[in-house]
């Protein structure tokens, strides 16, 4: 068996909250060895966001919440403050060995500690250093701190995003995870990855990165906002209506709800006969899916009586026996105890301090030759300080110097 992908790549991570940590947890699944540095005492932000908490068997307040226990396996956390001239010096020296240096602070903010890109680059030439912020390091708007919900809405995430107009709640709808946070952490790693093989294709080249949620959220619109690129026209707010083939959306049934998505003209001839109303497929309205888009609510209606017949289960056992993408509306319980998701490995197990066997939700990239199979729960706050800083040269009375000082 191979070793993982990135071992042997070291990485220094000074991001907090999400987007940046979940990229660098991808990579530290990935094999490489992240070194995450928190400030002292609080930790990253993350920690502060409130419950659910891990229990500590200790009856202890701490610091280990979901939010966090979601972004931060398979790390070495290290407590420095960076805000002394002292655990300025530490992140430096611990720099000269890394390969990527991570960060999201607001634009500039490392300049004034030494900790900015030209800083870095003066002691390892070859760094990869990766800047996450919300509105990227260039722009009017540089400056500016950035969530996930500020950026879908600016982003225009919200505009096509909730109930169609007309409808009871429509307008304007935030999608419930931090999907700009994620989809901007997965820009990272693939920045990252990339500029480390140039790396290695260049004798050497290292090079500044540059990712931004606005910039995220406005290219992960894709057809969306490519009909506006086309037409001049925002698409409406559809909401469950699918985003191509035509009828697409939530339909209840007399005990519940399904996604049904009909992709092609076939899908329709088929999902028709299934509902018991195959001459559908010969008015004129409904032919083609370019047919059935312009007449978009009279099929979603007519299909939506005909849903209302009989119960969840045997409409998906009809549709799967003819072939038609449908599926169940699953709430958490129910995602976990799939018998697919279950077989995927999609829950994992590890063992945490605080809970034995602390559940986690595995590396979503399955590998043929180098697996990710180890998981490392996510560390305590300052859990590696010692270990790290020693491997530096950082001998025992030196840390316990800088220990009383609140340097680390």
């Amino acid at each position: 068996m191979s070793a993982l992908p990135l071992s042997g790549i070291k990485i220094l991570d000074l991001t907090r909250v999400l987007a940046g940590p979940l990229s660098a947890q991808m990579l530290a699944d990935l094999g490489a060895e992240v070194i995450k540095i928190e400030r002292p005492g609080t930790g990253d932000d993350a920690r502060a966001f409130g419950p659910p908490y891990l229990v500590d068997p200790a009856a202890k307040e701490n610091n280990n919440n979901s939010f966090y226990l979601c972004a931060n396996r398979n790390k070495k956390s290290v407590t420095v403050n960076i805000a002394r001239p002292e655990g300025q010096e530490i992140v430096r020296e611990l720099a000269k060995s890394c390969d990527v240096f991570m960060e999201n602070y607001k634009v500039g903010d490392l300049k004034r500690y030494g900790l900015d890109y030209e800083s870095i680059r003066a002691v390892n030439p070859g760094i990869i250093y990766c800047s996450v912020t919300g509105f990227g390091q260039t722009g009017p708007y540089a400056p500016r701190a950035g969530y996930d919900a500020i950026l879908q809405a600016m982003g225009g995430l919200m505009s096509v995003t909730g109930h169609i107009d007309g409808e009871p709640g429509a307008g304007p709808m935030k999608v419930g995870p931090s999907i700009v946070d994620y989809m901007t952490g997965m820009n990272t790693s693939i920045g990252i990855l990339s500029a480390l093989y140039h790396r290695d294709a260049n004798n050497g080249e290292g090079q500044h990165i540059d990712v931004c949620l606005f910039d995220t959220v406005i290219a992960s619109l894709s057809h969306w906002a490519q009909i506006y690129l086309v037409n001049g026209k925002t698409p409406p707010r559809r909401g469950t209506w699918g985003n191509g083939g035509m009828p697409a959306g939530v339909f209840r049934c007399t005990d519940g709800e399904l996604m049904l998505v009909v992709g092609n003209d076939g899908q329709f001839a088929r999902t028709s006969a299934v509902l018991g109303a195959p001459e559908l497929t010969a008015d004129p309205r409904f032919l083609k899916n370019n047919d059935r888009v312009v007449h978009g609510k009279e099929i979603m209606a007519i299909f939506a009586g005909l849903f209302l017949k009989k119960p969840v289960a045997y409409w998906l056992d009809e549709l799967e026996k003819a072939g038609v993408p449908s599926g169940p509306i699953n709430d958490f319980a129910q995602v976990f105890a799939d018998p697919h998701v279950r077989l995927r490995g999609m829950e994992i197990k590890v063992d945490h301090p605080f809970e034995h066997a602390l559940s986690l939700i595995r590396n979503p990239i399955t590998f043929s030759g180098t697996p990710v199979k180890d998981y490392r729960a996510p560390p305590l706050l300052g859990e590696h300080t010692s270990e790290v800083l020693a491997a530096i040269g950082y001998d025992g009375g030196k840390l316990e110097s800088l220990k009383k000082q609140g340097i680390i």
